[in-house]
């Protein structure tokens, strides 16, 4: 098994040299371009001397998406592509060449790197077409999203700044009349000037106000405060009015797009990755969670087991033990994808609340183990992603069980949750961020005191 260790480069030239089965380099370090002939060239250095049959891997790191045009050439040429940690590649070059770093030792650490940890390298399996195109809607649907909840949030900060106790008066404060309030009554002196009368007028023609629009009268009322509260010259609401139109228009844009998005390329793409949808039978799966962790899984079978896909998508604690101690509240790997690892937390959170399995894990965590919410709730995803493995694998919908596995119906196991299950609202308080923090500093102030008593005795 001969190995290639190649340095990506986004814009430069890539470095590359090529390694036999005892490390020992047979080449010098090589530059090429992605381009096919250069890529078949080191394929060429790479198999001098060897004979046709003899394996040959590629090892590298992901860097931006210049690994992919790579790996796809390379495995076209029978290399068997790999990609690795950038953390352990860092770690090990620091190992070699403490004081220094350049692309040419990378690649000869990357080249080394199966002799130090072959057991943790696992063969690149680049995706389908379809399997790649619903990658990137996924990321895309994710990139607008954020987009989204920005411009909401700052939505929501111009309005309880200009118009201290709004969220009162408006129960969702992105409803079409709310955003038709901004548009037009944004001025707290026009809306008194006009009174109840002519704003319901306005109102009066959004469906969903037909029944009623006795909100109005607050509206104006809270208007009359506003003035009260900052006089005429405090603010520009005129100016002020544009700014919020312009946000709204832009959040009506992007609302519209990731829609079209979801409609046009991710959902179609979803249900022929998996037709099944057996990954919906999981409470906290959702469509858009299914079409996520499909599309980033591809096929099950290529994991050996549950602890390599544990170990691919990153959702399980560093690790430091040493004699009798080990270490707690430690922070969860840096491997596997972004989306996976967000939609596998927001699915644990949903999960616990329905699986009587999962929310048992969360309240041990939150009860037993005195973890706090995001603690817990990372455990629940990390067993919520067991069980995406399992259905991917096996080709067969989720069962909803008890803790003694007995199956269960979703109403008995809301009330199995609520009767065995509950975490107090005393355990949350004691382990929220606050709680945990005083905590810790009246530890320390302890301990501060008993070293100044050691001192001056």
């Amino acid at each position: 098994m001969r190995t290639i260790g190649i340095d990506l480069a986004v814009a430069a030239a890539h470095r590359a040299i090529v390694a036999g089965p005892d490390g020992k380099f047979l080449t010098p370090v090589l530059k090429f371009h992605t381009r096919r002939e250069e890529i078949e060239g080191l394929v060429a250095r790479a198999r001098a001397g060897a004979t046709p049959d003899d394996p040959l891997r590629a090892v590298m790191e992901p860097t931006g998406m210049a690994w992919f045009p790579t790996s796809v050439a390379l495995s076209q040429l029978g290399v068997t592509p790999y990609l690795v940690n950038p953390r352990r590649v860092h770690d090990l070059r620091k190992f070699y060449k403490r004081h220094s770093s350049s692309d040419r030792i990378s690649a000869r650490v990357l080249a080394k790197l199966p002799l130090v940890d072959e057991e943790s390298l696992y063969p690149l399996e680049i995706p389908s077409a379809m399997q790649f195109a619903c990658q990137r809607g996924c990321k895309e649907m994710d990139r607008l999203q954020t987009e989204i909840t920005a411009i909401k949030n700052r939505l929501r900060d111009t309005d309880r700044f200009a118009w201290p106790g709004l969220e009162g008066v408006f129960k969702d404060i992105y409803s079409p009349a709310a955003r038709l309030f901004r548009q037009t009554w944004y001025d707290p002196f026009k809306v008194v000037a006009a009174g109840v009368n002519e704003a319901q007028c306005t109102f009066s023609a959004l469906s969903d106000q037909q029944d009623g629009l006795d909100w109005v009268k607050d509206l104006v009322q809270l208007a009359s405060a506003v003035c009260q509260l900052y006089g005429p010259t405090a603010i520009d609401y005129t100016l002020l009015q544009q700014e919020v139109t312009r946000e709204q228009d832009l959040l009506a844009y992007l609302e519209e797009r990731a829609e079209q998005v979801w409609q046009d390329t991710v959902r179609p793409l979803y249900r022929q990755l998996h037709p099944s949808r057996d990954l919906e039978s999981l409470y906290g799966v959702g469509e858009q969670g299914a079409a996520v962790l499909s599309s980033f899984i591809g096929r099950a079978g290529r994991f050996p087991d549950g602890r390599h896909f544990r170990g691919w998508h990153g959702l399980v604690p560093d690790s430091r033990q040493s004699g009798d101690s080990e270490g707690k509240g430690l922070h969860v790997s840096q491997a596997g994808p972004d989306l996976v690892k967000k939609f596998a937390f927001l699915g644990g959170d949903v999960a616990r609340r329905y699986d009587p399995q999962i929310a048992a894990i969360y309240y041990d965590q939150m009860v037993n183990k005195g973890k706090h919410h995001n603690q817990a709730v990372c455990a629940c995803a990390t067993h919520l992603m067991d069980r995406v493995y399992v259905v991917l694998r096996e080709g067969r919908p989720y069962e909803l069980r008890d803790t003694d596995g007995t199956p269960v119906t979703p109403a008995q196991a809301r009330a199995i949750i609520a009767e065995h299950y509950k975490v107090p609202e005393e355990v949350r308080k004691r382990n929220n961020r606050q709680a945990r923090k005083e905590r810790a500093e009246r530890r320390m102030e302890r301990q501060h005191k008993q070293r100044e008593s050691r001192r001056s005795r």
